[in-house]
C-alpha cells in the first residue's frame, strides 16, 4: 500500500547498532506512538533482516532501505523486490547516496515498485538529479546533498536553494511527485523550514536514532507543525 499522507517522516536506521534487531523494534514503536500522538505521518526503514519482524509489530509503513535492480534468479547477496515486500515491506528507499545506482537501474526498481504498488523514494542530490528522478515517476524525490548527511547542519538552512529549485524543478517535470528533504535534519525549527521551502516532509537518520531520547527527538521534531 503507497503513502499517500502528508507531511511525512521517514526515519532511515542505516547500519547503527541503535537501531538494529531489539533496538530496531523499539525505534519503529517509538515512531508508531509519535504518529499516534500527534496525527504526522511516520515511516522507518530498517535493515533488511528487521524488515519482518517490524513489520508484523507496527502499523506504520516499513520501507527497505535499498533494492537491488534485479530479477528473481541468481544474485546472491542482493536485495529483490519481491523478497522485500513479502517481509512486509510497503515501499523503499532508491539511489541513497551511500547506495548510488545508474539511472537505467533507478528507473527499473521504480517501476518495479510502481507495479506492486509499492512507495518509491528516490533520493537525490542536486537539482538536476532530482529532474531526471522527476521524469522516472517515483511517488517521492528525496533531496540529500551528501556532504550534508549526518553533519548536523540542515540543508533546509545550509542550501536552502537546493531545497526550493529542486521542487520547483520537479513540480514542472511531474507535479505529481512530492518532495522530501533530508541531510541534516534533526530539530522542529529544521522541519519548519524545509516544510516552507516547499517540502512535504523529511527523511533523517542520525539526529534521531543517536539521540538519547529518540521518541522525545520526534515529538521535538515535529512540535513546529
Amino acid at each position: 500500500m503507497k503513502i499517500t499522507q502528508t507531511p511525512l517522516v521517514i526515519l532511515n536506521f542505516k547500519t547503527y547498532l541503535e537501531s538494529t534487531g531489539e533496538k530496531a523494534l523499539q525505534l519503529a514503536r517509538a515512531s508508531e506512538q509519535v504518529a499516534q500522538e500527534t496525527g504526522v505521518n511516520m515511516a522507518v526503514a530498517p535493515q533488511g533482516a528487521d524488515l519482518w519482524r517490524l513489520s508484523q509489530e507496527v502499523k506504520i509503513p516499513v520501507l527497505a532501505q535499498h533494492i537491488d535492480p534485479v530479477d528473481a534468479g541468481g544474485h546472491t547477496g542482493s536485495m529483490l523486490l519481491e523478497c522485500a515486500r513479502e517481509a512486509g515491506a510497503s515501499g523503499a528507499l532508491i539511489n541513497h547516496s551511500e547506495q548510488r545506482m545508474q539511472l537505467a537501474d533507478i528507473d527499473m526498481v521504480v517501476n518495479k515498485t510502481n507495479a506492486a504498488d509499492m512507495t518509491s523514494v528516490v533520493c537525490t542530490n542536486n537539482i538536476q538529479t532530482s529532474a531526471a528522478a522527476a521524469a522516472l515517476n517515483p511517488d517521492f524525490v528525496a533531496i540529500e546533498p551528501p556532504e550534508l548527511i549526518g553533519s548536523g547542519i540542515p540543508v533546509s538552512q545550509a542550501e536552502p536553494e537546493i531545497v526550493e529549485g529542486s521542487v520547483a524543478t520537479i513540480k514542472d517535470i511531474n507535479p505529481q511527485v512530492r518532495v522530501l528533504c533530508g541531510a541534516g535534519i534533526s530539530t522542529g525549527d529544521d522541519m519548519k523550514a524545509a516544510l516552507e521551502l516547499g517540502s512535504e516532509g523529511v527523511l533523517l537518520a542520525s539526529g534521531i536514532i543517536l539521540a538519547s531520547d529518540p521518541k522525545q527527538a520526534l515529538l521535538n521534531l515535529v512540535s513546529k507543525i
